[in-house]
């Protein structure tokens, strides 16, 4: 089809594509907004399986897409959500497939968290210098606490939680609760009194500090100096558990140990019974089958020992000591009846010699004995006339009078 000769023909050198058209922009938008801090109400926040964040920040008059990548989503501090006031710092891009520029964030901050990051930041630095937050001053949670001090609100979900877990993991552990507001005016003093009290109270072995999620005004009271100086003075080691696992509070940085929730709190300073039962019962096998290698080791070395030559000689050596008292006693006793046998020989033979002496043997003979009344008449020389005497032959004797 022909060109209709009154409009007038466009230069080729001045037309340029989409695509060379949209990478102007791009190199325009970017060049030209390479870090800006913009403020609306997020909107259409979407969390992709990816990882990626992607949303709308808009006001009255306008709406920006936006989107951090997962690399970035990670280091946020608020759960983005429809509706929130938000400050979003981050570069102007051009997304080329639909030709429009977006914003790629690298922060995403409550709006006036600015002062109040400013002085998180001032009372950190001060603490810190302190040594407040030194690793060395951090005491060790007790291993078998017997109660449990809470310092909460007695109306939030969190302290449900902890007391769930608590009685679950183990029934036995006794809770103090120290009932406090956790937000607004006046809350970070009630909770340094709680933790003061308990101190004062001194029948807690370990305390929980914290609250439920929430921003950072929410949290705002664990951040207060009062609230890190009752920490830091407690005698009693201090858990905190505040918000969710991305949120950080000076109260997180003093405390002796930081618990990303107070569910994860009440896990942490307790052991769970069922648990313990399994390592006593693991411990108990152990115990039993170390017992029974070293009584079978000792029931071996024994074997050896018992048949050892070392063992055996005391043995051997009481073996010959007895046979050899028995030949000794042998050898005893064989001189004994020798010496008897001798000493009835020199008895038998003393015996003759004394019957041969014995005067009285002599009246087996024929012979008498003369009896007077002082004495024996041996002699006819000593006898008197008509002296009266006892003649005694070998079978009784008999009166007589000497005459002559």
């Amino acid at each position: 089809m022909p060109v209709p000769s009154h409009i007038p023909a466009v230069p080729t050198a001045d037309v340029l594509t989409v695509g060379q058209i949209t990478q102007r922009i791009k190199q325009t938008l970017e060049t030209g907004f390479p870090r800006v801090w913009v403020q609306g109400e997020l909107s259409n926040v979407k969390r992709h399986t990816s990882g990626h964040l992607y949303f709308t920040l808009k006001d009255d008059l306008a709406s920006i897409s936006g989107v951090m990548w997962r690399s970035r989503v990670g280091s946020l501090t608020l759960t983005p959500e429809d509706g929130q006031k938000v400050v979003v710092r981050g570069s102007i891009t051009v997304y080329p497939p639909r030709g429009a520029y977006q914003i790629d964030a690298d922060q995403i901050k409550p709006v006036g968290l600015g002062e109040l990051q400013r002085r998180f930041e001032a009372l950190k630095q001060k603490l810190a210098a302190e040594g407040l937050f030194d690793a060395a001053r951090k005491r060790p949670l007790p291993v078998y606490p017997k109660r449990i001090g809470i310092v909460t609100s007695e109306s939030g979900a969190a302290l449900q939680d902890m007391r769930t877990v608590l009685r679950d993991r183990m029934p036995s552990v006794g809770v103090l609760l120290m009932p406090v507001r956790v937000q607004g005016a006046g809350a970070a003093a009630e909770i340094a009194a709680g933790i003061e009290a308990l101190n004062a109270h001194g029948t807690v072995d370990v305390i929980i500090v914290g609250r439920g999620g929430g921003s950072m005004e929410d949290l705002w009271a664990f951040n207060e100096e009062v609230v890190a100086r009752a920490i830091a003075a407690s005698r009693i080691p201090v858990v905190t558990a505040v918000g969710h696992e991305i949120d950080f509070t000076i109260a997180d940085f003093v405390a002796d140990h930081r618990a990303p929730t107070p569910t994860a709190a009440a896990q942490h300073v307790v052991r769970d019974s069922g648990e313990i039962l399994a390592d006593l019962g693991n411990l108990w096998y152990t115990l039993r089958r170390r017992m029974e290698e070293m009584l079978r080791a000792r029931r071996d070395r024994l074997s050896v020992l018992s048949g050892s030559y070392a063992l055996n000689r005391p043995r051997d050596l009481l073996r010959e000591f007895s046979q050899r008292l028995d030949e000794q006693a042998r050898a005893l006793m064989s001189a004994a009846d020798r010496v008897l046998e001798l000493a009835r020989h020199r008895q038998s033979a003393l015996s003759g010699r004394l019957q041969a002496l014995d005067p009285k043997g002599v009246l087996h003979r024929g012979y008498a004995i003369v009896h007077a009344s002082d004495g024996l008449r041996t002699r006819a020389a000593d006898v008197r006339s008509r002296e009266s005497v006892r003649v005694e032959f070998q079978d009784g004797s008999v009166r007589a009078t000497l005459n002559e």
